[in-house]
């Protein structure tokens, strides 16, 4: 059975995870330690109350962070008060899913991708030549699950890399990054395809991977390669 939305978000939350997780109430507060958006954003179960909401907004500012949330599928009501609140919306993002079995009919050629944990330097140099500093590898360092790095060479050069989890037999992919003088050449495919390798390796039946709205190219990529979107979220953002 295909994952659905519910599914990719716990996904997510266990394969990029936050450094905290403090709950009150019906808010979820998420410290993200710098580590980005996706594990600093608060969740609610509900719309909140003007003194739940104003109580979430002085918790997040405790952890040095803004007022952000994740508005996912169902939080019609959540989004709808936080819009009167003043936030706006930003980075609407697509949630995709492919069977691992779709894109393990091809194998990348010879010495052309890896997986490989830990990070080798010269994957954290191409992370942070794509702005995917410490923090955020210290997200995948601090992830319990089953977990890879991947790294792509082209035109025998270090050209790409990329991150994965396994949880509830589905990999997640994050942190895809090819340098600015490899793309066009294919390195963000062959990277999925790494992915799925390592996935049908630890017995998992499904691929999936986030990306935003925004993305033309990324989405274009996906959707090339048989991934189905299954879901979304955007985040609702307090200047």
């Amino acid at each position: 059975m295909t994952p659905d939305a519910q599914t990719l978000y716990a996904v997510t939350e266990a394969t990029w995870p936050p450094a905290r997780i403090e709950t009150r109430g019906p808010v979820t507060l998420r410290d993200g330690a710098g580590g980005g958006k996706r594990v600093s954003a608060a969740t609610a179960t509900r719309a909140l109350t003007p003194d739940e909401l104003t109580d979430a907004e002085a918790a997040m500012r405790g952890l040095a962070q803004g007022a952000l949330f994740q508005i996912r599928a169902g939080d019609d009501a959540l989004d709808a008060m936080l819009s009167d609140q003043g936030y706006r919306v930003v980075d609407p993002v697509n949630l995709y899913v492919a069977p691992v079995a779709a894109l393990t009919v091809e194998t990348p050629p010879r010495v052309t991708t890896f997986s490989v944990w830990e990070p080798l330097e010269i994957m954290r140099e191409i992370w942070a030549e794509g702005s995917i500093g410490p923090a955020r590898i210290a997200v995948m360092e601090r992830a319990t699950c089953p977990k890879t790095g991947l790294f792509g060479r082209h035109d025998n050069r270090p050209a790409a890399v990329g991150y994965a989890g396994l949880h509830q037999g589905v990999v997640m992919v994050h942190a895809l990054e090819v340098r600015a003088a490899h793309r066009r050449a294919g390195m963000g495919r062959w990277i999925m395809i790494e992915a799925a390798h390592w996935a049908a390796r630890h017995g998992a039946a499904h691929i999936a991977v986030l990306c935003t709205k925004q993305n033309a190219a990324a989405n274009g990529l996906y959707a090339s390669m048989g991934f189905a979107p299954v879901g979304y979220y955007h985040y609702r953002q307090k200047d």
